[in-house]
């Protein structure tokens, strides 16, 4: 076995294997710490439970998600720059961890109660990072506004949230061209009409 930097990871690794392919419910914890090769009590140093292993599968692709957009934010970059950089970086991610949204999602209605008003806190913090953009976008004159902000949000992740019903690693295009071009989608349906500005913009994106 690897360090015990690598058990926590191991552990995730193996629980998200064998959720999706047996169902959480049907899963046991023994399983899981067999298929990782380490003992329980090295699983219960990390999780205190199955269903903490199950809200850790998730949050470690919340933590990672978030930490990147503050990043982006953080940047000297142009908001049109910032907001591509954010739409481009969740939709990367989201593909590369889409095995453990995909077990997430299917089990989430398992979780405790605070554990699922915790995941909801979560989402809807970086939700409201990324709306933050496109409002400072709205006030350059670079997004248009006859359709409320939160439509235009939530338009970009409703679509990001059917990736796994479609996206296939062994299909002809890798993800981070299906990043780029689910970006370009999105961003030219939310310019506004003015000509100079859509220029502009396309500039900034090249």
């Amino acid at each position: 076995m690897a360090p015990n930097a690598s058990v926590k990871d191991a552990v995730r690794t193996a629980a998200v294997e064998l959720f999706a392919r047996d169902g959480f419910a049907n899963t046991s914890v023994q399983q899981i710490v067999d298929a990782a090769g380490v003992t329980k009590g090295a699983m219960y140093h990390y999780f205190r439970s199955k269903d903490d292993l199950l809200f850790g599968i998730y949050e470690h692709l919340l933590t990672l998600q978030g930490d990147h957009l503050a990043a982006i934010v953080a940047t000297r970059d142009s908001t049109a720059q910032k907001l591509r950089s954010a739409c481009v970086d969740v939709i990367e991610t989201s593909i590369e961890f889409l095995a453990e949204g995909t077990v997430f999602f299917r089990s989430a209605h398992m979780l405790p109660a605070e554990k699922q008003l915790e995941v909801k806190h979560r989402r809807r913090a970086y939700n409201d990072q990324f709306a933050a953009l496109v409002e400072a976008g709205q006030h350059e004159g670079l997004y248009r506004t006859d359709i409320p902000r939160a439509v235009l949000v939530a338009n970009f992740f409703s679509g990001l949230h059917y990736l796994p019903q479609w996206y296939s690693a062994d299909g002809p295009e890798d993800g981070s061209l299906i990043a780029a071009q689910l970006t370009d989608l999105f961003l030219a349906g939310i310019r506004t009409t003015s000509p100079g500005i859509v220029n502009d913009l396309t500039k900034e994106s090249l």
